[in-house]
């Protein structure tokens, strides 16, 4: 208990408390700028991060991932914002939460295993490209100050590392905020700075239940919303997990991440903020700065609050160019240069898989539908890849009379045309035999193409055996296949 107390929370105090600081940083612009997409006022966006963040690193399946109000989640409430106001949006946040909460008892973390490893480059590779080009409003029509600030902040963040001791004591994004906000508030220089983005509160979140109707019309309301916002909130809480895994070499408990993100969203939702998930981008600020622990997470959710409530004077003139060149950081540490090497290498469907999921996500501007999309096509790619293992060999016996086929290999919904094809039904022979040993039948493709090879031979005046099915196979064979049952022909042959 001790051990994994200390494991979890105490173990990397220094580099977690200091990570946390340059995540809270970071996501004070982006909790805004997400809170105007959803078409709330900013304070709904920063006590729905400070709130979540809290909450995750207590009951979250993952050390050092952080959690907040995001883009994709803002992006599907404004709609419902639009048309219902402020406290259904509150209400769907709640009710998100439960749905995310189920789907932890039901464990259903565990369908990760089915995302391969170019849809997580792909979505990787997309989340990077998104990064940059959310940058891109703050770099166009700016003045030269702003280029040579944002310019100055990558070369002390990739270049402070190199100072001997100090370079790896402080994390040189954090370097990089206090050097250029003091830098500009020397200067007096006339940029964007955090304090243009929007009002801050300056007050503490209170308990607030939202002011809806209890009835079957308000959940017909924010039912939709609510499913829309569980799924792509699972979705991308789990593909940052899966990366934070890597990064960290560590393994996480992805049901536990699930009822955690459930739980967050609901104290999220009494506290009057949108519903959140885990952030790719500040996560991975996370981990490079040096946050490995629930502290780091923690951290970053406190001293957000701390910033925004009691040092808003400070806050509000750090200059935005500071944080595009830490999210510019962010983008080209993310991006998988690798993957640009392995297009010669790999196989041509998995460079499919991974491009379509990049062109998808950047287009939609949706990482629900990329990783969807890439899904679903590596799944088509893995079935017909399967599917072409699928043999079919026959010999004829000495006297002439009988052929027997020996079916090798996996018989599904891909295969099944192919085994059909495999079989010759004009041979004029008494007997064929289906030896069916070393195949195995997946689902009622594969069944109704059996029925349908027996069936044709019998047609033509052979006597059929089928032989050799496992355990696993005969079950489905016997429970929906016709073949064996006289009835069930006739009626099939319309006898």
């Amino acid at each position: 208990m001790v051990n994994a107390l200390k494991a979890n929370w105490f173990s990397n105090i220094r580099g977690d408390v200091l990570a946390g600081i340059v995540v809270a940083l970071a996501l004070i612009p982006e909790a805004i700028a997400f809170s105007i997409i959803a078409g709330v006022d900013p304070k709904v966006g920063l006590y729905a991060s400070f709130c979540i963040a809290v909450v995750i690193a207590f009951v979250g399946g993952r050390p050092g991932m952080i959690s907040a109000a995001t883009g994709a989640m803002a992006l599907l409430m404004v709609t419902l914002v639009k048309e219902h106001g402020l406290q259904y949006l509150l209400a769907a946040t709640l009710l998100t939460g439960v749905f995310q909460i189920l789907a932890g008892m039901l464990k259903l973390g565990g369908l990760m295993r089915f995302v391969s490893r170019s849809v997580v480059t792909g979505f990787v590779n997309a989340l990077a490209i998104l990064i940059f080009m959310a940058q891109l409003p703050e770099l166009t029509n700016v003045t030269w100050h702003v280029y040579a600030m944002t310019a100055a902040g990558l070369c002390i963040i990739y270049l402070f590392p190199l100072v001997p001791v100090v370079g790896r004591l402080i994390p040189s994004p954090l370097v990089c905020i206090v050097s250029l906000t003091a830098v500009s508030a020397f200067l007096g220089l006339d940029i964007r700075t955090v304090g243009d983005m929007g009002e801050l509160p300056d007050a503490l979140p209170i308990f607030l239940w939202p002011e809806v109707p209890l009835n079957l019309d308000t959940l017909m309301i924010i039912l939709p919303y609510s499913l829309g916002l569980a799924v792509v909130g699972l979705l991308e809480s789990m593909m940052t997990s899966t990366i934070v895994d890597d990064l960290t070499d560590t393994t996480s408990d992805r049901n536990r991440e699930c009822r955690g993100q459930g739980i967050a969203n609901i104290g999220a939702g009494l506290l009057g903020g949108m519903a959140g998930c885990a952030m790719i981008g500040q996560s991975i600020i996370n981990v490079k700065s040096g946050g490995r622990t629930r502290l780091s997470t923690l951290t970053a959710g406190v001293f957000l609050l701390i910033m925004v409530v009691v040092l808003d004077n400070l806050l509000v003139q750090i200059p935005m160019a500071a944080l595009v060149a830490v999210m510019i950081m962010v983008s080209i540490g993310t991006f998988s240069w690798e993957s640009i090497l392995n297009l010669k290498e790999h196989p041509p469907s998995t460079n499919i898989v991974m491009v379509v999921t990049v062109i998808v996500v950047v287009a939609t501007h949706n990482l629900a539908f990329g990783v969807l999309t890439g899904v679903l096509l590596a799944s088509l790619f893995f079935a017909n890849k399967v599917g072409q293992y699928m043999m079919v060999t026959s010999e004829l016996d000495d006297r002439g009379e009988t052929r027997t086929y020996r079916v090798v290999g996996q018989v599904f919904f891909s295969s099944s045309e192919k085994f059909i094809d495999s079989f010759d039904f004009k041979e004029a022979v008494d007997k064929v035999v289906i030896d069916l040993n070393r195949a195995h039948f997946w689902d009622i493709t594969a069944v109704g193409a059996l029925d349908k090879a027996v069936i044709k031979f019998r047609r033509e005046g052979s006597d059929v055996e089928v032989i050799g099915l496992n355990e696993a196979s005969a079950t489905i064979v016997d429970r929906f296949g016709v073949h064996d049952k006289p009835d069930a022909v006739d009626q099939l042959m319309g006898h």
